[in-house]
């Protein structure tokens, strides 16, 4: 394979890769933020204790979180045909991103909201706060560098499960390192393709935490 077409093969797949991380990730995190939210302050005591429902939301977050990837993507093709109108391709692999993403976020985003100082808390419902002044003051606010790196870790792992889609005909560089790489024994593909996802995993990573650095007040502090 000729330089030229091995770049153009890589720059098509990247671009599908971005995409669905992109897409599956901002949406996950969407749904999933006010989902982490709920988990952290409904438990008994909490701001808005509703525990029975903390429980069975807790019990269906932890299912889905369990569910290997590789298995979600085919037990919800029939989902994703509904929502896509097909099984295959970079539009298809974001429905099953997506509803990965959820849980993993969900839970990240309430262990960073559990760690908040309780003392912040107390000292606001004593200023006469109301619950969801709390929340998005205080809790959000102060969440938010670790919000911020759960997200970088969440797209972390969909660069991960998109080159996992890619054995199911997802596209992408998971894809082009499968078709290519794997079944036409081109291990300078493989290699490529490996190096691709490393150097995008640590842009990813790095820009995270530099954002999350940025919002830290300790940081700012010193």
């Amino acid at each position: 394979m000729s330089p030229e077409m091995l770049f153009n093969l890589l720059w098509t797949s990247l671009l599908q890769t971005l995409h669905m991380v992109a897409v599956s990730g901002l949406v996950g995190s969407l749904i999933g933020l006010p989902i982490g939210v709920f988990l952290a302050t409904s438990a008994r005591g909490e701001l808005f204790p509703a525990p029975k429902l903390n429980q069975a939301t807790g019990l269906v977050v932890n299912a889905a979180r369990s569910t290997p990837f590789i298995i979600l993507v085919v037990a919800i093709i029939p989902f994703t045909r509904l929502l896509a109108g097909t099984s295959i391709g970079t539009t298809a692999a974001i429905v099953p991103l997506t509803i990965a993403t959820i849980p993993f976020f969900a839970r990240l985003v309430e262990a960073a909201v559990r760690d908040v100082d309780k003392g912040l808390i107390e000292a606001a419902r004593a200023m006469g706060a109301t619950p969801m002044q709390i929340v998005f003051k205080v809790l959000l606010a102060e969440a938010r560098p670790a919000i911020l790196l759960a997200f970088t870790m969440t797209l972390v792992s969909l660069i991960g499960y998109s080159a996992m889609v890619g054995a199911v005909g997802g596209g992408g560089l998971g894809d082009l390192g499968i078709r290519y790489g794997y079944q036409r024994f081109m291990p300078d593909v493989m290699l490529a393709v490996v190096v691709v996802l490393i150097v995008l995993v640590q842009l990813v990573q790095s820009a995270g935490d530099a954002l999350a650095r940025r919002f830290d007040k300790r940081n700012r502090k010193s």
